[in-house]
């Protein structure tokens, strides 16, 4: 019997990323968040409409929604990853920014 591990990323949610988590969820069920250090919060959606879309594009479909939000944690919002399930389930999944997003490295805060 194999025993699995929680990602390194989940114990850092907080409930202001919960709140973020919430929001996205609305629209990109594939949302996660987490707090990396005091002054950053990371983002990560996976959804099939990224797929083929410039990052600029991306972000205009999810700004809306981050405009909801209250402002500090709108400014703390420092990493935007928007991926879609091709990408994470190919060879860019090893890229670093999801990388990171899956296992944070330390924080000099």
């Amino acid at each position: 019997m194999s025993q699995r591990t929680m990602p390194r990323w989940k114990s850092k949610r907080t409930a202001e990323t919960r709140k973020v988590e919430e929001l996205l969820r609305t629209r990109f069920p594939g949302a996660d968040a987490y707090r990396y250090n005091s002054a950053s919060i990371r983002v990560r959606i996976i959804d099939p409409r990224f797929e083929g879309l410039s990052p600029e594009q991306r972000d205009a479909l999810v700004e809306p929604l981050l405009d909801q939000l209250p402002e500090n944690t709108q400014a703390d919002i420092i990493n935007l990853l928007t991926l879609s399930p091709s990408e994470v389930a190919g060879s860019t999944s090893r890229s670093l920014p999801n990388i990171e997003f899956e296992d944070p490295s330390p924080s000099m805060l």
